[in-house]
């Protein structure tokens, strides 16, 4: 019997995970803070191809909240491939292509006339999981398809970070390649294996004392996750200046990285660290002495296909130009940061009166800055801050405001998907927003409220139905909520939470 797995796992579904730097509007961001041109996603004839797209959610979510975009996308799984057909079909997204090819059939398909040329490629969590002929294949997709300009994200287990790990994982998967029975039970007793190595006194644990809390949180993690994390076949963390040497076989280039706190240069080096990368001029070398510094275990590069740096003048202008919106209740933003530097607070001269604005609804950073009367700041700090903000996921960099109105057709359908699924199931937890282009989290019981509001129904019955459905429990401060008295007091404050600060949110938002 032919094995077309190629030793991923595929027994067991992955998590219907979001991630939010794979939106358009993201990305652009990313870019533009390092000065750079990036596609934008408003642009006609803008394609977009997610490589390993897991249960779809993402790709679904950003090919509905940019419907004027052509999108496409690959999973060789067919499971997988038939669950984010279902997904796209039930929400009306009718701008999306999808497969169930493997990296090399995607390739070839490439040659045919219905394959675009794409914007932005992006395969995350994908790189390190996968064999080397698969990679090259990926490499040459991007070099045949990619447009002048275009970008690739790509994220992927980094070293020296999983320098101390990747023994436990070798232990690991080696017990449960020896052992019998399906692929969730083998996970359960390998890891059990593994913790009575530690116990026999192990030199190995002894000579790394970070990897018994690593192996301690592995124990209550979803097996389906760990599945895919650590039990394939091929698995390879890797150095930037590697995988950046791969990527040039695509006339790719770094261009930044999409995790914008590591933009930030001077909440994550000391400043001796910050002296000696002054001194290092090469690009790979640069990079991966970052990755030494703060032991980075996991990275999201963006490779550019031709890099076209910004004017000053110009990036400004871009810059004043971009959307900007609060994602989260405005008073729930502390007033400091925990960075691998350590504790940083919050100018609140620059960070306060942008939040005040935002808390007023979605707008362009000219204006926010114009109406806060901080407009004569240095551009540098304005812009370090809102990078900031955006990277803890308290604000997100938006599309422009002219296609609201189409998109938020297009995300409405979605979201009456999505919330007919909450009623039974609580694995989609976003809904797409047409003002962020992208996801938005929310919980399940929000969405509950939300679906009530919806059908005209009480939403404290509706939640109570909704938990009942799925056994599951309110958690309130650690504690499990076990009678229906509490569990009633406790949805009341909740909904009191939800009609105060959720709603008017997710109004601003496009999503209620």
């Amino acid at each position: 019997m032919v094995d077309w797995t190629g030793g991923y796992v595929s027994d067991v579904d992955y998590t219907h995970g979001y991630y939010r730097e794979l939106n358009p509007a993201h990305l652009r961001f990313a870019m533009l803070a390092k000065g750079l041109r990036s596609p934008d996603p408003g642009a006609e004839g803008f394609a977009y191809c997610e490589l390993g797209f897991g249960q779809g959610v993402s790709l679904t979510v950003h090919a509905a909240a940019n419907p004027g975009g052509h999108f496409v996308g690959t999973d060789f799984n067919p499971v997988h491939a038939v669950g984010a057909q279902d997904l796209a079909s039930g929400a009306g997204v009718g701008n999306l292509s999808l497969y169930d090819d493997s990296f090399a059939e995607l390739l070839a398909r490439a040659a045919g006339a219905e394959m675009p040329r794409f914007d932005i490629i992006v395969l995350h969590g994908i790189l390190s999981w996968i064999s080397p002929e698969n990679r090259t294949a990926i490499v040459e997709f991007a070099h045949r398809t990619l447009k002048p300009g275009g970008v690739v994200y790509v994220s992927y287990n980094a070293l020296p970070g999983w320098a101390a790990a990747m023994p436990l994982r070798e232990l690991m998967t080696l017990h449960a390649s020896a052992d019998a029975g399906d692929t969730v039970s083998r996970i359960g007793r390998s890891l059990e294996f593994a913790k009575k190595v530690q116990e026999a006194g192990s030199g190995y644990f002894g000579t790394n004392p970070q990897v018994a809390p690593r192996l301690e949180r592995l124990h209550g993690m979803s097996r389906n996750y760990l599945a895919h994390e650590y039990f394939n076949r091929d698995w390879q963390p890797m150095y930037h200046a590697d995988v950046a040497r791969e990527f040039a076989g695509a006339k790719l280039t770094f261009a930044a990285t999409a995790t914008l706190s590591e933009q930030v240069d001077i909440v994550n080096f000391s400043a001796k660290g910050l002296e000696l990368l002054k001194e290092t001029t090469d690009p790979a070398l640069k990079e991966t002495l970052k990755d030494y510094l703060v032991n980075q275990q996991f990275r999201r590069d963006l490779f550019v296909r031709g890099a076209a740096k910004l004017s000053g003048i110009e990036q400004i202008r871009q810059v004043r130009q971009t959307r900007f919106a609060l994602v989260v209740p405005r008073d729930t933003i502390p007033l400091s940061i925990t960075f691998p530097v350590g504790k940083v607070d919050m100018k609140p001269e620059i960070y306060g009166p942008i939040l005040d604005q935002l808390a007023l609804g979605p707008a362009t950073f000219g204006d926010l800055v114009d109406r806060a009367g901080i407009a004569g700041m240095p551009f540098a700090a304005l812009l370090q801050a809102m990078i900031i903000l955006c990277s803890q996921n308290w604000v997100t960099p938006c599309l422009s405001p002219d296609g609201d109105a189409a998109r938020a057709e297009a995300t409405a359908r979605f979201n009456a998907e999505a919330l007919y699924r909450v009623t039974h199931s609580a694995a989609i937890t976003v809904l797409a927003s047409p003002v962020t282009g992208g996801g938005v989290t929310v919980d399940r019981v929000h969405q509950l409220f939300l679906a009530a509001e919806r059908d005209g129904k009480d939403p404290m019955l509706a939640a109570m139905a909704g938990l009942k459905e799925l056994n599951q429990r309110l958690i309130v401060a650690g504690k499990t909520l076990t009678s229906e008295e509490e569990t009633v007091v406790e949805l009341g404050n909740r909904l009191s939470q939800y009609q105060a600060k959720i709603r008017p949110l997710l109004v601003q938002l496009g999503i209620a």
